[in-house]
């Protein structure tokens, strides 16, 4: 058996999804699809609708055959260390391919750009750090550092959200000589931060808005998702009563920034720049969380940036931690969330000679990766009531979703 590999968040698991999952198989030809899926809090600085278990079993029973789990160290962090993980992650499971999903649509134009960026890479790296230095995001600084080596005349918009993760991705697989063959699919109808829906295909941004801003699954949002996220969605939210959204998270986040020093909030990961002094001089005037974001966001801390510093807040997670992490060549573990039964005997084939360990429970392994995702599990259930916790608490102890081929 081979492998495809994809990089997916499924926030949620929608109709685009199911398309780029059946293109990948047929571009491919590869006999396994296995997803590497953010877990509980997601690149752009958010927690995810509903948790890692029913994204990922709302995905094995719609076409994935293995679901594994993204560190946190690296789902929470910008487009070159997201892509870091997850390629690296994919690359020690063995897969022969990566497919992802871009405006673009063509991989030619992501190799042409990689031969002109690793032609030009000190250059590069110059332009970033000084774009970077004079307060620019991350993204902002990337762009200028682009055009500054004539990266953007081969014909690849680098200002587009998915064809930026696809350089990134790109920029992985070769920068560490994987050997796994770079693939791209081009996204259709809706774009990536479109707000509203339109379409039977619509952007995750605008399903999001449609269910959580009534606090119900509408006919015109169950359009857009398969049968099995329309179960997911419901049974989350019969099991916590909620969906998640950052609203729910604003006290915490109040209480962290009241009752820590400023020294302390500066050691968080994204507190950066003097921002421990915007933070405690707008916690106490602001209401919700929409209003503290507002009165934070400026030119230099984009929305994204605040929201990974809010998560990173929230988790505890310090520079000092993940510094040492995002300076490993390989990823510490790989952790089954799901598999069916051929991403079974997939593992079963490749699982020998698999450099790191595969893991299915948390307590199965120690490393302080392992502590961070921990962290971040208790901080994501913090807005389910109390008294239901502990049995979402539990589950991070169990084995993963095994699901029948009738099933998968």
């Amino acid at each position: 058996m081979n492998a495809c590999g994809v990089i997916v968040e499924y926030n949620p698991f929608h109709n685009g999804h199911v398309h780029h999952l059946e293109e990948s198989r047929k571009k491919t030809e590869k006999d396994c699809l296995i997803a590497v899926m953010s877990g509980n809090f997601l690149q752009r600085g958010e927690p995810a609708i509903i948790d890692k278990w029913h994204r990922a079993e709302a995905a094995l029973k719609t076409g994935i055959d293995i679901a594994v789990e993204l560190p946190y160290a690296y789902a929470v962090q910008h487009a070159d260390l997201f892509a870091k993980g997850a390629v690296l992650t994919l690359h020690a499971l063995k897969v022969d391919t990566i497919c992802f999903g871009s405006e673009k649509g063509e991989i030619s134009p992501f190799l042409k750009a990689y031969e002109q960026y690793h032609k030009n890479q000190d250059l590069f790296q110059e332009e970033l750090k000084r774009g970077l230095s004079r307060g620019l995001s991350f993204p902002e600084a990337s762009r200028l550092a682009y055009q500054t080596i004539n990266l953007t005349t081969n014909g690849l918009d680098l200002s587009q959200p998915n064809n930026i993760l696809g350089f990134s991705y790109v920029k992985t697989i070769l920068d560490f000589n994987t050997g796994i063959r770079p693939e791209t699919i081009q996204r259709t109808k809706s774009g990536y931060h479109d707000e509203e829906i339109h379409h039977r295909i619509a952007s995750a941004t605008s399903i999001r808005k449609e269910i959580v801003s009534g606090q119900m699954l509408t006919e015109k949002a169950k359009e857009t998702i398969p049968a099995a996220t329309v179960e997911a969605l419901n049974n989350y939210q019969k099991e916590t009563g909620l969906w998640h959204h950052w609203e729910l998270y604003f006290p915490y986040l109040q209480h962290v920034v009241l009752t820590r020093s400023l020294t302390e909030l500066k050691e968080v990961h994204g507190v950066e720049e003097g921002l421990e002094y915007r933070l405690k001089k707008t916690v106490e005037r602001s209401k919700s969380f929409q209003e503290w974001m507002e009165k934070l966001k400026t030119r230099r801390y984009t929305w994204t940036r605040l929201q990974r510093m809010f998560v990173h807040l929230l988790t505890n997670t310090k520079t000092a931690d993940l510094k040492p992490i995002h300076q490993q060549s390989s990823v510490p573990y790989v952790r089954i969330l799901g598999m069916t039964e051929k991403g079974r005997h997939y593992l079963n084939q490749v699982k020998r000679e698999m450099e790191v360990p595969l893991i299915s429970r948390i307590q199965e392994y120690e490393h302080p990766v392992l502590e961070m995702e921990e962290r971040a599990v208790h901080s994501y259930y913090l807005a389910i009531p109390a008294e239901k916790r502990e049995r979402f608490f539990r589950r991070e102890i169990q084995p993963p979703v095994i699901l029948s081929r009738t099933q998968g």
